[in-house]
């Protein structure tokens, strides 16, 4: 079911100029749209050169604003293309005065359009949609045609981290890390039950582990030749 747009959602939008940005190709191919650059200038974004970050399905902007407020030697760019969902992570981070946080509404399949080549030094994937029909894999954020994206915006040794509550998602984004030359460390199959430190928990997650659900999490990174 297609979400209900927000009421003055528009004026919200506006009101968040500056922290959120509506990317839009001319070409809706984008096999073919990713041949057109339009590369946004990180510096003139954030007003300084310091490293970015990036989480793609960025929700209500919980992750992100914490990560934020917890490295402000970093920039980060928030992707999510619903503008219901992003217009509320973007009115968070101006109601908080984050200044290291950009919010980018657009497709995650466009983003070589508009990202620079080895420019991203890390990813966030949180509860992405599974996707679970099989007509459907193409959308998943770990399939091939997404993986082949991250590997021409991400810096040489940079790290993608995953985590969903989903297991056959889980299990299906380890083979495709696999099959695109990622090698995994850090996998975890019940995050909250591990030992690993420095969790920042999403909006879905504190709900899934409510539940008593396991979290799974791993770290990818492009294996060196």
């Amino acid at each position: 079911m297609r979400m209900r747009k927000k009421k003055y959602l528009d004026e919200r939008i506006d009101a968040c100029e500056g922290l959120l940005l509506t990317l839009v190709s001319e070409d809706r191919n984008f096999e073919t749209a990713k041949e057109k650059k339009n590369y946004l200038d990180f510096e003139e974004l954030f007003g300084n050169a310091n490293p970015v970050y990036m989480e793609i399905g960025c929700g209500k902007g919980q992750f992100v604003c914490e990560l934020a407020k917890l490295h402000p030697e970093y920039n980060y760019i928030a992707v999510e293309k619903v503008g219901n969902v992003i217009v509320s992570a973007a009115e968070r981070a101006k109601n908080e005065g984050i200044p290291n946080v950009r919010f980018l509404k657009c497709g995650a399949e466009y983003l070589q359009c508009f990202i620079p080549e080895k420019s991203i030094e890390g990813l966030y994937l949180n509860f992405s949609c599974p996707y679970p029909k099989k007509a459907y894999t193409s959308h998943r954020l770990t399939n091939e045609r997404f993986l082949n994206i991250y590997k021409e915006i991400l810096k040489d040794g940079a790290e993608i981290h995953q985590k969903t509550d989903n297991m056959h998602f889980f299990e299906y984004s380890i083979e495709e890390f696999t099959k695109c030359g990622f090698a995994l460390k850090n996998v975890s199959l019940d995050l909250h039950s591990s030992d690993f430190e420095g969790n920042i928990v999403t909006e879905y997650e504190s709900k899934f582990v409510a539940e008593g659900l396991p979290i799974y999490r791993l770290e990818a990174y492009i294996k060196e030749e």
